[in-house]
Parts: structure tokens; C-alpha cells; sequence
């Protein structure tokens, strides 16, 4: 097999009309502007840019394919399979052709004579596209900028050319001529350039074009665990992975809140087949075909795991204390038949097994390897089988946290496990705002800020230091506006303004974030901090117990 070459204008023409498609299983485009632009600079200094790999097509397309992004729809007659190079190609055709939304690429003409290529970022505002100056011929050629659209192969491109390079010398007629020759120079280099090709004959058997897919890999954008096992499932079966993730978006539409719906659903299908969710197993060669037996159920547990973490008052990730629960937690759901008994019997063990795993160090290390023993001993558990308890529930090994732990737990906003426990389980009651008494929900948390109970300028005047201020223990979900009112109040003030609501609904409201009333009204901090763990500790020991 030896490399051919191929002008961009001639990748362009089979690009335009649907000759050149993409298989399904390729991943989607996944360059940054930055990779875009050293491409052009690439093109520009008539450098080699590497071969890319092609699959002949005969009369039947072997697999279910796509057109490169920004392209026209695909030609009933495509000749030509993309395996390796999409980023490349979809990164010329969408900068040649202005097809970003949210910016421009411009070739910028230096005062030596040489060229190069930048971005420019763009955005809308009372129905206008900002920059301004962006949108002008005469501005973009002020900064000696011409648009990379104007060098797209192709007449269309021709003719923009000369109509930009008439509007951007308006006020100076004499520069026409000399800009619409750099123009065409320019032009003559973008669509002489050559991009080399392998090609694969069109007799190549599936799986084999599939292994070179794979062993294509480029230093600048790898293939992802999920994107081999995509091209996987589909050479195997002829169905989508991407299809597939879009029906559990479908049936959970709030999964993506906790965790990318694709990477859970692989870590759910791992533990079902009985292996560690690591992308060694996802590589496995038995994997892609378990993965789409146990669909249904991994569909399944996704969905019922996110009804249940919405039952703990848990909406989204940054309210998680640990990722990896959620591999078993929806894996264990998706065995849960649901007859009454049943799916009670199993709410009782799971709301265990999630805050141990929050509040205990269960996960702190090798937690794939430990996330399918768990899997597996929850399994004999919730069917009555096991003559031990899992190992998640042996309190000797796996403690839950003291008094002391609990006072000394960071802030929750940082990925801190204990904190982030703390906080997660202080929103279970309803964490009803201080002010208007709203309860907690999926709809209002992101607006909901991270509050100071004692504020912490207050807390300052007063001697504390940073790592004694800034602490799970003095800190609760509240309103923004909430948040603003309290301001550097002590909390005695603030608190006596919301007596109007009545001293039992104040205490109704601060008691659902597990604050005592009377402790923060005493403006004592050390008194409050050591109230406020214990509260919290008795409501752990019973959560977890």
C-alpha cells in the first residue's frame, strides 16, 4: 500500500459532493481553535500536514456512515471511507468555509511579506455578531487580516475574493490591485496543497478495517476508551453507541448532571459483566457485545439510580462526595425487580451503601477494584443470599468519621470527599432557604450560593483564622439574595430580621440544615461549631446504620 496524492481542492470537491463520508462509529471532532490554526499556519508554509487513511467503497457501504461536519449531506454514490484524518479534513473545511459559530479565522499579512494564520473569537449581543470590526472588509484589512473563507477552493471563494478585496480598499482604491494578487497567490497555495492518502481496498473485511481504525491513534487527539469501544459495537453489530447513550439521555435526562451519561454506562456494563470498570476491560474484545446485551439494564439502572439520588436530595455532581458510587449504585438498580417489597428492601440497603461510601474511606483508593467487590456482595445482599455483610459495611475497617473529623472538614465547595459528605447530607431534610423558606430542589440548587453561617469577615475581627472559618460545619446552601443580606451580619442580627416569620418557622428552617436555633443566635462560633457536629454526627450514625 503506497500514499497517493490528493489536492485540498480535490478533498474539497468529494467533500461537496457526498463522495467522501465518515463511518458512524468515528468519534466526533474533537480539535481546539489552537489546533485549527497551526493547521492553516501548516498550509501556509506548505508543510507536510501527514497522510490520512481512506477505505474504498464498492456497492454496499459497509458501515452506517455520516458527513464530515459543516459538509452537505452525502451522495447515495460515496466511494470513500475517512479512517484516519477527520480532524484534519472537518478542521480545513469548517475554517475555509466560516462555519464556527463562536469565531473566525483570519490569515494575517505581515509586514515581511509572510503569512499566518489567528482566531477570532466571536459572540452575539442585541442581535449582533461582536466584534464589530470583524464583520467589516475595511477594519479586517486595517490590521492587514483577510478571512480564510476568501481562500476556500472553488468559484464561490473566487468571487468573494474579489468582492471583500473591492470593499476593504474602498477608501484606498490604489491598494486594489496588490491585495487581489495576494489574494490569488494565496488561493493557488490553499488548493495546490497536497494531502497524501493510504487506501484500503474495498474488499478489506470489516473487523480489519475496524483494527486499523483503532491503531490509529495521533499524538494529538488519542482515541478515548469510549471511542474504540464505539467503532467496537458498531463493526459488531451493526448499532450505534452513540444512538444508544441518546435513549438513556431519553430515559434519564438528568444523568448527565452526575456523570457523563457515556462514561457511566460503560462503567455500569463493566460491573455487570463482572469486571472492574477500567479501560482495560472496556478494551476486552468480549466487552462491546456484553455491553450491548445488558443494554436494557444498564438503561435501566441509570435511570432508577438517578430517581434515587433525587430521593437524597442529591441533584448534580458537585454535590457528590465520590463518582465511583455511582457505578454500583446503578448497576444494583438495574437487579431490582419492582414489586413493592422488593424495591423497599433495596432502598433501605442502598441508602446505606451511599452514604457510607460518602462518609466513609471506602473509596479513597483502588475504588474501580473496590466498586465491583462492593457490586457484588450488594447483589447477594439485596437477593438474601451472603453469609457476610460487604465489606463497605464493616465498621472496624471502614469507620465513619468523628466529631473532630467532622470540625476540621475543609470547605465543600473543593473537591474534598468528607465536606462535600457533610454538605450532601445537610440538604436531605429540604434545606429550606433562611429567608423565603423555599425547600431545596433540582430546579433552584445552582442558584443557590455557599454561605458563611458566621460570616467570615466577622469571624476575622474576632481572631479566627482562614482554616477555622472556612469549614464544612459553617456552611449551608442558601438563595443569593439571602446570601447578600446576610452579608457580615453577626448571625443574631440577621436572624432577629426573620423573626417575623415566627420563631417555630425559623427553627423549622435552620433545623432542615441541621443549625440549632439557639446556637447560632448566641454569636458563640466555637460554641455553634461543636452543637452543629454533633447534630450532624447523630444524623450520620443513623443514615449510615
Amino acid at each position: 500500500m503506497e500514499a497517493r496524492n490528493r489536492k485540498l481542492e480535490e478533498w474539497f470537491t468529494s467533500i461537496q459532493h457526498g463522495y467522501i463520508a465518515l463511518p458512524r462509529f468515528q468519534r466526533f471532532e474533537a480539535w481546539a481553535h489552537q489546533q485549527v490554526t497551526a493547521l492553516l499556519d501548516t498550509v501556509l508554509l506548505e508543510l507536510p500536514a501527514g497522510a490520512v487513511l481512506t477505505l474504498d467503497v464498492g456497492d454496499e457501504q459497509p458501515f452506517i456512515s455520516r458527513p464530515v461536519v459543516g459538509a452537505p449531506e452525502l451522495s447515495s454514490k460515496v466511494n470513500e471511507y475517512l479512517l484516519d484524518g477527520q480532524q484534519r479534513l472537518t478542521a480545513l473545511w469548517r475554517s475555509l468555509h466560516n462555519d464556527y459559530e463562536d469565531r473566525t479565522f483570519f490569515i494575517k499579512v505581515n509586514d515581511d511579506g509572510s503569512y499566518e494564520s489567528l482566531s477570532q473569537s466571536r459572540w452575539m449581543k442585541n442581535d449582533k455578531l461582536f466584534p464589530l470590526w470583524a464583520n467589516e472588509p475595511e477594519l479586517q484589512w486595517e490590521r492587514n487580516l483577510i478571512p480564510a473563507h476568501l481562500f476556500c477552493p472553488g468559484t464561490d471563494g473566487e468571487t468573494s475574493s474579489s468582492t471583500w478585496a473591492q470593499q476593504a480598499t474602498a477608501s484606498r482604491p490604489e491598494g486594489l490591485v496588490k491585495l487581489i494578487t495576494s489574494i490569488t497567490k494565496l488561493r493557488a497555495l490553499v488548493a495546490s496543497f497536497n494531502i497524501p492518502f493510504l487506501s484500503l481496498p474495498r474488499h478489506t473485511p470489516k473487523d480489519t478495517a475496524l483494527n486499523v481504525f483503532i491503531q490509529m491513534n495521533t499524538s494529538s487527539s488519542p482515541l478515548t476508551a469510549y471511542d474504540i469501544v464505539v467503532a467496537q459495537v458498531e463493526a459488531g453489530t451493526g448499532q450505534s453507541l452513540h444512538d444508544l447513550v441518546d435513549e438513556i439521555k431519553t430515559a434519564a435526562p438528568n444523568a448527565g448532571n452526575y456523570l457523563n451519561p457515556a462514561d457511566w454506562a460503560l462503567a455500569v456494563g463493566a460491573l455487570l459483566l463482572g469486571k472492574t470498570p477500567t479501560r482495560a476491560a472496556y478494551l476486552e474484545s468480549a466487552y462491546s457485545d456484553g455491553l450491548i446485551e445488558h443494554w436494557e439494564l444498564v438503561k435501566k439502572g441509570i435511570r432508577r439510580a438517578c430517581d434515587f439520588l433525587q430521593e437524597q436530595n442529591i441533584f448534580d455532581n458537585q454535590r457528590l462526595a465520590t463518582d465511583v458510587v455511582l457505578y454500583p449504585l446503578a448497576a444494583l438498580w438495574s437487579g431490582v425487580s419492582d414489586g413493592l417489597d422488593d424495591e423497599g428492601h433495596a432502598r433501605v440497603i442502598l441508602k446505606k451503601y451511599l452514604w457510607r461510601a460518602f462518609f466513609t474511606e471506602r473509596y479513597e483508593r483502588t475504588s474501580a477494584t473496590r466498586s465491583l467487590v462492593d457490586y457484588k456482595e450488594i447483589s447477594q445482599l439485596l437477593r438474601g443470599g451472603g453469609n457476610e455483610a460487604p465489606k463497605i459495611f464493616d465498621e472496624a475497617e471502614f469507620p465513619l468519621p468523628t466529631k473532630e473529623e467532622l470540625q476540621l472538614a475543609g470547605w465543600p465547595k473543593r473537591r474534598d470527599r468528607l465536606p462535600r459528605a457533610m454538605l450532601a447530607l445537610s440538604l436531605t431534610k429540604g434545606a429550606f432557604d433562611f429567608a423565603d423558606g423555599s425547600a431545596i430542589s433540582r430546579e433552584n440548587i445552582l442558584a443557590r450560593e455557599y454561605h458563611h453561617l458566621f460570616p467570615d469577615a466577622w469571624l476575622k475581627e474576632k481572631g479566627f483564622e482562614s482554616k477555622l472559618i472556612y469549614i464544612a460545619l459553617n456552611c449551608a446552601l442558601v438563595t443569593w439574595k439571602t446570601n447578600r443580606n446576610m452579608a457580615a451580619k453577626a448571625p443574631s442580627v440577621y436572624l432577629e430580621d426573620r423573626m417575623h416569620a415566627g420563631k417555630q418557622e425559623v427553627e423549622r428552617r435552620l433545623s432542615s440544615h441541621f443549625i440549632s436555633l439557639e446556637d447560632m443566635t448566641s454569636d458563640n462560633y466555637e460554641r455553634f461549631v461543636e452543637s452543629r457536629s454533633e447534630m450532624l454526627l447523630n444524623e450520620i450514625t443513623e443514615i449510615c446504620r
